[in-house]
Formats: structure tokens, C-alpha cells, sequence
């Protein structure tokens, strides 16, 4: 990507967002817990205040993108309800109410010439964050950046742009409300991917990080071309095992919450392994309620031998007469979320261990992956590399640390 060809009128307007937000990150780096805590509560207010707004326009986001044909299960994520409106205000008074990460001391200790050394955390700086579809990412972004006493440049998708701005509306009220920058929560309500573009190149060095939320085609291009560090993932290739030694109860209500609860998360899982020996006894009733809730199966002919309704899978689905379960996830999974349902407590944690996982699961729905969930209140993504942070990204996921170093006159010699 080259800035050279982009819209000057475009650079000059990114540019002029990326200084805003660096001038705006020292002040909040200043500012103290009581007066973030003060913006979240005031915005989470202004949220429901503005419920009327905010569905007025995610109704025009809606009808549009239905007119785009937009496909229902991301109409889903587009979509806005009052429960979904009052979960957001929640989840933001849910961060207000958490612990402020920055000063903690993560480490100390003493060297022998007198030297007090601690490792303590503090706040990353400005946080470019690009999204899809999602409106709520406008406001569960914004508040765990603030909270965590960083900036956030907001980019959604063209598709959520009306809903967004009016969430985003509400956010800024909570800011004014606490004498904080306006620029510490920013829009960008330019719909052209040559904006984007620009963020991955980072402002002109004022962007420090950018948190890509969004398909597969989105995280892609962040990873390919974003010249700061990037906090992705790339899919969510979720997988619940039923073990031999599973309840077979605890098994049907487990697969099809996983998997139907709400199959727009990426918590939703994709593959149902099952054991052989258990596959007639608890597979086909597991099957059958799958297809009862309206999910098409795919499965090798092991699992076409007890339930001909199913497709037949190819390499694509998924290959699984070579490999053991674990194996099998490690080779096809993505790193995101993994569960085993089983009594067997060997078995477990042989799974728990053993698995390269952001989040495993003994006995529970993959669709816990959430930060939320979690108890961390609203998260911004779920992180599947080996560096920095893994699983829910929340508030402590987004600081990073110094080192402070206290003397009493010592000199190197």
C-alpha cells in the first residue's frame, strides 16, 4: 500500500485524526481512574438515552443492506434490538466498574548494588481498530480503550456506518462529560478502503497498534499490509469433541448450544468429532437435534451410516480417518476455541494440556468464548497469536509495561 495514490483531501483528513489522537493519548495517560470511570458510566447513560436514535439508524443501515443483499447471518451482526442496545450500555458500565490496569506492578525486585527495578503496566497509546458489520464494537471498543487509558480510532464497516455514528454520539458525551478529548474516541466516518489503508500505515507513526474485528477477508489484508503491530485473528474454527465417556445428555445440550445458540459468533463451533464407539448411541440423537434446529450436516461415511441425511464432507469440511481428535483440531482448527465433553477427567485434561488453544473447554459450550462471559465485561476480539495477548481481549489485554527504576545515586562502573 502507498500513500502516494491515495485522495490528498483523504491523507490530509487521516492525518489530521492521527495527531488529534496522539495529542489526546497523553492526556489520558494523565487522566485517573475516577474520570474514565466517570466517561463510561455518562456514555453508557447517553446509550439508552439515544436508544430512539440508535435504532432509527441501524434501521437504515439494515434496510440498505438488505437491499445489498446482505446474507441473514450477517444481517445478524448488523443488526440492533433494545436488548442488544441495553447489553451494550451494560457491558460498557460492566468496564467502568473494572479495576484500572495501568500502574499495577506485574514484577519487582532489588539488585545487589541497591537498585529498586519494577515491571509496571501502563498504557499502549493509540489503538486503530477496524471492524465489520458489528455496530456494538463502536461502543465495547471505545470503552475498553478508555478504560485502559488509551486512544481509539474507530473505523467500521461502510455497511454499519449510520448505527455506528450514533453509538459513537453517545460515547462522545461521556468523554465531554469528564473534561477528557474528544479526540480520545474517534470515528472515521469516510467510507472509502483507501481510509483503512492509511491506518494500516499508521498515521504518520501516531498509531500504535491496530485490532482488526471482522471476516476472514478484513484480517487478511490487516496482516498483509498493516506496517505497525497488529492483535488478530484470522477465523474461528471452533470444534466440540464428544468422548466415549461423555454424558449423553450433557453432549446434545452442549452440541447444539455451541453451534445454534447464536451461529454469527465466532465462538460458534464448525466441527462435531465424535467418538466411534459412542457415535450411534449419542451421535444420532446429537444429529438429529442439530438438524431439528435447522443445521445442514456434513460428515464422512461413518457418520452418513447412521444419519443418510447428512452431506457427504470433502477436505475442505474436514478429513478425520487419519487422525485422533486432538490431532485432528490441532491440523484443521484455527487456535480460536475447543471444547471436550466427556467424565472422564484423564481425558479431559490430556485435551486441556495438550491442545495449542486461545481458550479450551472441559463441559462447556464453545460459545463462552467471550469476554463478557468471561467476567471481563465487553472485549473487542478474541486473539489467537502466541504474542501479546490470547483469548478475550479486554481491558488488562490492552496495556503493555515499563520499567521503573529507582536509585539512591548508584553510577555504572
Amino acid at each position: 500500500m502507498t500513500v502516494h495514490s491515495t485522495d490528498t483531501s483523504l491523507t490530509v483528513e487521516m492525518q489530521a485524526i492521527g495527531m488529534a489522537a496522539r495529542d489526546a493519548s497523553r492526556a489520558l495517560r494523565e487522566a485517573s481512574d475516577a474520570v474514565k470511570t466517570r466517561a463510561l458510566m455518562t456514555a453508557a447513560a447517553a446509550i439508552r438515552a439515544r436508544k430512539t436514535e440508535i435504532l432509527g439508524a441501524n434501521a437504515r443501515d439494515i434496510e440498505a443492506a438488505r437491499a445489498g443483499g446482505m446474507a441473514a447471518s450477517l444481517l445478524d451482526r448488523l443488526a440492533l434490538t433494545e436488548a442488544r442496545i441495553e447489553a451494550m450500555a451494560k457491558g460498557v458500565e460492566d468496564v467502568a466498574g473494572q479495576a484500572d490496569p495501568n500502574g499495577r506492578e506485574l514484577a519487582r525486585w532489588s539488585r545487589p548494588n541497591g537498585l529498586d527495578i519494577a515491571r509496571v503496566a501502563t498504557p499502549i497509546g493509540v489503538i486503530g481498530i477496524i471492524y465489520e458489520s458489528r455496530p456494538n464494537v463502536t461502543a465495547d471498543a471505545g470503552a475498553i480503550a478508555l478504560k485502559a487509558g488509551n486512544v481509539a480510532i474507530l473505523r467500521g464497516g461502510s455497511d454499519s456506518v449510520h448505527s455506528a455514528t450514533a453509538i459513537h454520539a453517545a460515547m462522545r458525551e461521556g468523554l465531554k462529560a469528564a473534561d477528557l478529548p474528544a479526540a480520545a474516541i474517534q470515528y472515521v466516518t469516510n467510507t472509502d478502503r483507501a481510509a483503512v489503508g492509511l491506518m494500516l500505515d499508521g498515521l504518520g507513526g501516531n498509531v500504535d497498534l491496530i485490532i482488526p474485528r471482522g471476516g476472514k477477508g478484513l484480517t487478511g489484508r490487516v496482516m498483509r499490509e498493516a506496517r505497525v503491530p497488529v492483535l488478530a485473528h484470522l477465523e474461528g474454527i471452533c470444534h466440540v469433541y464428544v468422548h466415549d465417556k461423555a454424558d449423553i445428555e450433557m453432549a446434545r445440550k452442549i452440541a447444539l448450544n455451541a453451534k445454534m445458540r447464536r451461529t454469527s459468533v465466532c465462538g460458534a463451533a464448525e466441527t462435531l468429532l465424535l467418538d466411534v464407539k459412542i457415535l450411534k448411541s449419542h451421535g444420532l440423537p446429537i444429529l438429529e437435534d442439530l438438524a431439528k434446529a435447522g443445521c445442514e450436516i456434513r460428515g464422512d461415511e461413518a457418520v452418513r451410516g447412521i444419519f443418510p441425511a447428512a452431506k457427504a464432507a470433502t477436505e475442505e469440511d474436514w478429513k478425520t480417518e487419519y487422525l485422533d481428535s486432538i490431532a485432528h483440531i490441532e491440523h484443521y482448527g484455527s487456535h480460536h476455541t475447543d471444547s471436550i465433553v466427556t467424565e472422564d477427567a484423564k481425558a479431559a485434561e490430556r485435551f486441556l494440556n495438550a491442545l495449542d488453544s486461545a481458550i479450551v473447554l472441559w463441559n462447556a459450550s464453545t460459545q463462552f468464548a467471550d469476554g463478557g462471559e468471561f467476567g471481563m465485561g465487553a472485549e473487542i476480539g478474541i486473539g489467537t497469536g502466541k504474542l501479546h495477548a490470547r483469548g478475550p481481549v479486554g481491558v488488562e489485554q490492552l496495556t503493555t509495561f515499563k520499567y521503573v527504576v529507582r536509585g539512591t545515586g548508584q553510577i555504572r562502573p
